[in-house]
C-alpha cells in the first residue's frame, strides 16, 4: 500500500535560518539544506539507503534488503526508490568523495560511500511560510507547534574555538611541490589538494552553522547530522543540478583570490585572477572536463557553456565561475547525470583516475564527505548536489577542517597553501564551542 504525507501551511514569525535550526532539534538524525527556492529540513527517515564497498543496504518498514554491487553502486539505489511505496518521496543524504573511485572501477575504502534518508517529516521553508509534509498527524501537530512557538536553543555563546591553520604546513608544500613535478613530467594535467586542520574542542555545528552562513555568500549551505557524522557547509558551487524537465546544470569553480572586504584591495585582486596565466589555465581545463562529462548523460547538440569566466564571492575568497547546462537523453535521468560528474572536476583532477592516485598517495587519508556532496533528490526526477568545501566535520569524537588548492604545472606551493588558508576563513572563525 502507498504510504501518503499529511501536508500543512504554517505562517512563522522568524527567519528560516532559525526556523530550519529549531525543527531540526526535534530529530536525531536529520538534513537542512538551503538552495536558491527555499531552506528544506528533512527528519527522521521513513527508509534508509546505505552504500557500502561492496553492497547497499535499503531498509523500509521493518524491511533490510541487502543487495550487491559490482560496477555500478548506484544502481541498487535507483531501483529501491523506484519501487518505493511512499507518494511524493524525497531522499536527503551525502555522498563521499570515494563514491567517484568506486563508479571508476577502483577499490573503494572499507567505509560508507553514501547515506541517504527518506524523511518522516520534511519542512521546507520560504519567508514567513513553512510548509510541513509529514506520515504521521502526531509529528505534523509537534513541528507545527516548534514553528509557531519555538522553543530557543541554548548553549550559542561559549565562545568561538581556537584553530592552527598553520599546523602541517611544511608537508603541504613539500606534497604540492611533488605533485607539481608530476604534472610537468605528464602523468596528469591537475590535481586538488587539500590539507586537514585539528579542531581540538567540540563544537556547537546548529550555532556554528547559524554564526557562519550570516557572514558567508554560499551557493548552497548545509548541516547534517546522521548515522555519528556531524557536517556543517557552505559550498561555493554545485556538483550539477537536475530539473523536473532534465535540464542538467553544472558549476564549476577554479580560479582563486581572497576576498578581504576592502574595496580596493578586492578590486585589485579581482584584475590578478582575470588575468592570472594559472588561475585561467586551472579553470579553462576544468570548464573542458565539465563539458566532455555532460555529453555522457546529455543529448551532445544541447550542452553548452552558457556563463564563461564571471567571478563569484564566497565569503573570504572570489573564484572564476563558469556554468555548464544539457538536457538529458532518452533513457537517462539525474543519477546517470551524478555519476557521470562526481566528484566535481574542481575538487579531484585532471584526469580523475590519475587525480585519485595521486591525491590518495600525497594526502594519505581518505576524505569522506570532503569533496563529496550533499545531495537531495525527488520522486519527480529533480536533484541537487552540493560540493562539500569550507565545512566542518565531526565523527567519533573529532572534529576537523580541510581545505585545497588546485594544483597545475605553474603552481608555486607558497600561493597554494595561502589559497587554502584563504578557503579556511570561510569557516574557521564561526566555530562555536559546546557547553555541553
Amino acid at each position: 500500500m502507498t504510504r501518503h504525507y499529511r501536508t500543512a501551511v504554517v505562517e512563522t514569525g522568524d527567519e528560516p535560518i532559525v526556523c530550519a535550526l529549531e525543527v531540526a532539534a526535534l530529530f536525531d538524525d536529520y538534513v537542512v539544506y538551503e538552495s536558491p527556492d527555499g531552506w528544506y529540513v528533512a527528519g527522521g527517515w521513513a527508509a534508509e539507503i546505505v552504500v557500502g564497498p561492496r553492497t547497499v543496504r535499503c531498509v523500509y518498514d521493518g524491511q533490510v534488503i541487502e543487495t550487491p554491487w559490482e560496477d555500478d553502486p548506484l544502481g541498487p539505489v535507483r531501483r529501491f526508490l523506484d519501487g518505493l511505496p511512499l507518494a511524493g518521496w524525497r531522499a536527503y543524504g551525502w555522498c563521499a568523495f570515494e563514491l567517484g573511485a568506486a563508479i571508476a572501477g577502483l577499490q573503494p575504502p572499507d567505509d560508507v560511500l553514501a547515506h541517504f534518508l527518506i524523511p518522516t517529516v520534511e519542512t521546507r521553508l520560504q519567508g514567513t511560510r513553512a510548509t510541513v509534509r509529514s506520515l504521521t498527524a502526531e509529528d505534523l501537530a509537534v513541528v507545527e507547534r516548534r514553528l509557531t512557538a519555538p522553543a530557543r536553543r541554548t548553549g550559542r555563546a561559549a565562545g568561538h574555538a581556537r584553530v592552527d591553520l598553520s599546523a602541517a604546513t611544511t608537508e603541504y608544500q613539500d606534497a604540492v611541490a611533488t605533485l607539481v613535478g608530476d604534472i610537468r613530467a605528464g602523468k596528469l594535467e591537475k590535481a586538488v589538494l587539500s590539507r586537514v586542520i585539528g579542531v581540538p574542542e567540540k563544537i556547537d555545528f546548529p550555532a556554528s552553522f547559524e554564526a557562519g552562513r550570516r557572514c558567508n555568500t554560499p551557493a548552497r549551505s548545509f548541516l547534517l547530522d546522521m548515522g555519528g557524522l556531524q557536517v556543517f557547509g557552505f559550498s561555493p558551487e554545485i556538483v550539477l543540478s537536475v530539473d523536473a524537465d532534465g535540464t542538467v546544470v553544472s558549476q564549476p569553480l577554479a580560479g582563486t583570490r581572497a576576498l578581504s572586504g576592502d574595496t580596493e584591495t578586492d578590486e585589485r585582486l579581482r584584475r590578478q585572477l582575470r588575468t592570472d596565466a594559472k588561475e585561467i589555465h586551472e579553470h579553462a581545463i576544468s570548464v573542458r572536463v565539465a563539458v566532455e562529462e555532460l555529453h555522457e548523460p546529455c543529448r551532445p547538440d544541447t550542452v553548452a557553456v552558457s556563463e564563461f569566466m564571471a567571478v563569484k564571492e564566497r565569503g573570504s575568497v572570489q573564484h572564476l565561475g563558469s556554468q555548464v547546462t544539457g538536457r538529458l537523453a532518452e533513457g537517462r535521468d539525474a543519477w546517470s547525470a551524478l555519476a557521470a560528474v562526481f566528484p566535481a572536476v574542481t575538487a579531484s583532477g585532471v584526469p580523475k583516475q590519475a587525480a585519485y592516485e595521486a591525491i590518495s598517495r600525497l594526502e594519505g587519508q581518505r576524505r569522506g564527505p570532503y569533496a563529496g556532496a550533499v545531495v537531495t533528490v525527488g520522486a519527480d526526477g529533480t536533484m541537487d548536489a552540493a560540493l562539500v568545501l569550507r565545512s566542518a566535520y565531526s565523527r567519533d569524537g573529532v572534529t576537523w577542517l580541510r581545505a585545497g588548492a588546485g594544483v597545475v604545472g605553474q603552481s608555486r606551493p607558497e600561493r597554494e597553501l595561502e589559497e587554502t588558508r584563504e578557503k579556511l576563513g570561510c569557516i574557521a572563525g564561526y566555530l562555536v564551542v559546546s557547553e555541553g
